[in-house]
């Protein structure tokens, strides 16, 4: 598990995921360590528990879970997501934006995981107030599969995967994005990898969805739905 807190756009270095030692500088944003809030410190606290065996580990996955659930339903929070299974990675060579049959799409079994995903937000009684996505098929699919409100196509989710180029300027555009969000219910915002990487460091699998909490002017992750 990993608990940090990012920053949206004041400090700027890009690290070595391995040693932690600074690769090069960039205009990424940083993720500087924070104090534990309670909740971390609860699921940090599970984990250990497990880890020595007072806890199952499920038990303590379930907990997480139920944790990051009640905290989108108390509102102000970002859904972050992964689109759902597609498999293989990035796009064939003839890729364009305005055609799907050119691009790399959900499966029958990703179709069916965004349709699960969202079922699991409505048992939840999760109010989302607004959902967007990436242009390509397979997050605008993801978003509109999870049947939770209109889809709002959004360039600062698109894939950099093939233009590394660009992943400062929409990290920044999509730090600038959450900013700008108004804070009532939740905010479902449907990605690549690549994107979710960038901002918080973490490598989601598809499918799977961080809880953020903005606060500050930063980015708190509260947990990992990982679907």
């Amino acid at each position: 598990m990993v608990w940090t807190r990012l920053k949206a756009r004041r400090y700027f270095c890009r690290y070595d995921g391995m040693n932690g030692h600074p690769l090069f500088t960039r205009e990424v944003p940083m993720i500087r360590r924070p104090t534990l809030s309670l909740h971390a410190f609860s699921m940090l606290a599970l984990l250990l528990l497990a880890a020595i065996g007072l806890v199952a580990p499920r038990d303590a996955e379930a907990q997480e879970d139920n944790a990051a659930w009640a905290a989108l339903a108390s509102g102000g929070h970002v859904a972050l997501m992964r689109h759902a299974l597609a498999p293989g990675t990035g796009d064939p060579a003839g890729f364009a934006l305005d055609d799907c049959a050119t691009q790399r799409n959900l499966s029958a079994e990703g179709r069916a995981q965004a349709r699960a995903i969202g079922e699991r937000f409505r048992e939840r009684g999760i109010a989302v107030t607004e959902v967007r996505a990436s242009r390509w098929c397979r997050c605008l699919d993801t978003a509109e599969l999870l049947g939770l409100g209109e889809v709002i196509p959004t360039p600062a989710l698109d894939s950099f995967f093939r233009d590394r180029g660009a992943a400062d300027r929409q990290t920044r555009e999509l730090g600038e994005l959450i900013d700008a969000w108004n804070g009532e219910g939740a905010l479902v915002l449907v990605t690549h990898q690549v994107n979710i990487t960038a901002l918080t460091g973490v490598y989601p699998r598809s499918g799977e969805i961080l809880v953020l909490a903005p606060e500050d002017g930063a980015l708190e992750l509260v947990g990992r739905l990982k679907n």
